[in-house]
């Protein structure tokens, strides 16, 4: 269906003072605030999760040395998807046009169409990390109890909560006491918390304030004062979730997004018609490899 002179009629007719509508700013890359961001040159990419070895084992006297073995764990799948947009103008509606360049009009609509796509996938794993998103594992992307060999980890507060102080602590916490597929303390720390536009306020008082929030208490900030969240916070404007909160880690391999083939746009004229069609499309695919790379609440 090409946008026709019937869905333009006050740009046919002199006296418009102004066109309005397609000038907005957009939040640009908020994706790249949690994901690192990978090329890819096939239709899905596999990343393995290995064991180490379990925790040494003294020796005794002229005892034999004891041997463990490493293995595969699970595998982590990104499947690349193809998020594409067309328009077509006909050739009648570009002649009789008085006031603007209608393709140039479009094709930045079409820009922010593709954007706003991107950053909606992005955060699609955030919002449903705690229920439908699974990592490789088999569990939700956030959980107290990922499966490992030795037993379980967490990247979940075992008793969800709203951001604050308590809650903003224990997290920190339960990130310092992850543990590897074979149960080994992973020297991990959170690096970058990421909020929606509802918590920035909580999120600025708890890190910037040099003393305790919501106390008359004479004590510091210990997270400020520790460097605890070294990035400090992002506001990511596309969550949905008002009370929910994560933390980027500092885990090698977390949340990772794939670019199979990037934007691109495309114009073609139809030798019948006159309309003129415009393009843009792109691949890509977010996903997680290391649930460790994240640590997240729901909200109480």
């Amino acid at each position: 269906m090409a946008i026709s002179r019937a869905q333009l009629v006050k740009e046919l007719e002199p006296g418009l003072n102004a066109l309005f509508g397609l000038e907005y700013k957009r939040y640009e890359n908020q994706h790249a605030e949690i994901y690192t961001e990978e090329s890819s040159d096939r239709a899905f990419e596999e990343e393995v999760m290995l064991s180490g070895f379990a925790n040494a084992q003294v020796k005794a006297e002229g005892a034999g040395v004891s041997y463990d073995d490493a293995q595969e764990t699970f595998t982590a799948r990104y499947t690349h998807e193809t998020v594409a947009l067309a328009f077509a103008i006909t050739e009648e509606a570009i002649e009789d046009n008085l006031y603007d360049r209608l393709a140039s009009r479009y094709t930045k609509a079409l820009a922010r169409s593709m954007s706003n796509a991107k950053q909606v996938k992005a955060v699609d794993l955030l919002i449903n990390g705690f229920t439908t998103f699974k990592s490789g594992d088999g569990k939700p992307l956030m959980a107290d109890d990922h499966p490992t060999i030795a037993g379980s980890f967490k990247n979940e507060l075992s008793t969800s909560a709203d951001l604050n102080e308590t809650s903003l602590e224990q997290s920190l916490i339960d990130i310092g006491k992850m543990t590897d597929e074979r149960g080994l303390r992973v020297a991990a720390r959170g690096v970058k918390m990421i909020v929606p536009s509802e918590l920035q306020f909580t999120a600025e008082r708890l890190m910037k304030s040099q003393g305790r929030t919501g106390t008359a208490d004479n004590d510091i900030n210990a997270i400020a004062s520790m460097g605890m969240i070294p990035q400090g916070y992002r506001v990511n404007n596309y969550l949905t979730d008002t009370d929910a909160f994560y933390i980027i880690t500092d885990v090698p391999n977390g949340m990772k997004m794939f670019t199979r083939a990037p934007l691109t746009t495309a114009m073609e004229g139809d030798f019948d018609t006159g309309n003129v069609r415009y393009k843009a499309r792109e691949r890509y695919s977010f996903g997680v490899s290391d649930p460790r790379g994240i640590f997240g609440s729901p909200g109480a």
